[in-house]
């Protein structure tokens, strides 16, 4: 009776380890939703080294671009098309949010996905080109107040949209009706670089993490950057918009959703392989990098703060008119 009880709990736990232990999916991918060389490119790429460094996959991750409304097409596709797809996560960040809290994403809103895992913060920030003849944000301000027409702003998002956002908030600080601003809206952050660089528009709201590339390149030229205080490492120079009088604070999350319908055990491997990645050197190492501040969140803690982000959003929206 005792060998009998003693094979049951064995096979009672190779039983339970079976049903409960997941392995890594066979093929991984992240779904970037714009064009390369922006802020979701990079948090894919991201992830995408922090994965093979700590030989959490054996094979690399493909990295995928799904441009199309600023995240609008990327988000329809998973839930619509690939809604239990255990191996697919896809990249989002406040400007997601954003557009979420405005239903610019179609029939589908906040509850429609599994919101999985952060990977740290970003700052907004407003650049212009190295050669440019604001040197200041005050010279831009002065300008902008005197004649708002003069300048033309791009960025990686529509109106209505997080870069729009800032812009707005911009305008607002020099007492400038958004709506009389030039606005050209890209698809994606390295689109609307490559238009400065080009000579097409003559200011960058944008993220600080999408310059890192071009300021080691001596490219572009930082105004401000949208945080409390000013930033560390190579972006200790870059001055706050508050310490020059101008308060635009915008702080810029970046993480990742999963379709629906992957299984609990298939999003808990995620949920958990995320929570271990988050601790480790060489995840450390290449957040930095890429210019990201530490901002871990996984499961229903990132759920809840995205859910609370959507909602104040959705104020900020209707007091500039763009939602209800």
């Amino acid at each position: 009776m005792k060998i009998l009880k003693t094979l049951l709990t064995t096979a009672g736990l190779l039983f339970c380890t079976n049903t409960f232990a997941i392995d890594a999916p066979d093929r991984t991918e992240c779904i970037a939703p714009a064009k390369p060389g922006g802020g979701f490119d990079l948090t894919c790429k991201l992830v995408q080294v922090s994965l093979l460094d700590t030989k959490t996959i054996d094979s690399p991750m493909r990295v995928t671009f799904m441009p199309g409304g600023v995240g609008a097409v990327a988000y329809n596709a998973i839930v619509a098309q690939r809604p239990a797809d255990p191996g697919t996560i896809v990249a989002f960040s406040g400007g997601s949010l954003l557009n979420l809290a405005q239903g610019k994403f179609g029939r589908y809103n906040v509850n429609d996905v599994r919101w999985l895992a952060s990977v740290g913060t970003d700052y907004g920030m407003i650049a212009v080109r190295k050669d440019s003849q604001y040197k200041t944000l005050k010279d831009l301000i002065d300008t902008f107040q005197k004649d708002p027409t003069s300048i033309v702003f791009g960025a990686g998002a529509s109106i209505g949209g997080q870069d729009w956002m800032k812009t707005a908030l911009l305008a607002k600080q020099a007492d400038v009706d958004p709506r009389k601003m030039r606005y050209v809206a890209f698809e994606g952050g390295g689109e609307a670089i490559t238009a400065l660089l080009g000579k097409h528009i003559q200011v960058f709201s944008g993220d600080i993490s999408e310059t890192l590339p071009y300021l080691t390149s001596d490219k572009l030229h930082v105004l401000a950057v949208y945080a409390d205080k000013r930033l560390g490492g190579v972006l200790a120079n870059i001055p706050t918009a508050k310490e020059q009088g101008y308060n635009i604070v915008w702080p810029v999350i970046r993480g990742f959703y999963m379709g629906p319908k992957v299984s609990d055990e298939q999003y808990q491997w995620w949920v958990d392989t995320f929570n271990k990645l988050q601790q480790t050197d060489e995840f450390k190492k290449q957040r930095e990098l890429r210019g990201l501040f530490e901002f871990n969140m996984t499961g229903k803690e990132l759920d809840d703060y995205v859910q609370k982000q959507v909602a104040q959003y959705h104020e900020m929206a209707k007091s500039f008119g763009l939602a209800k």
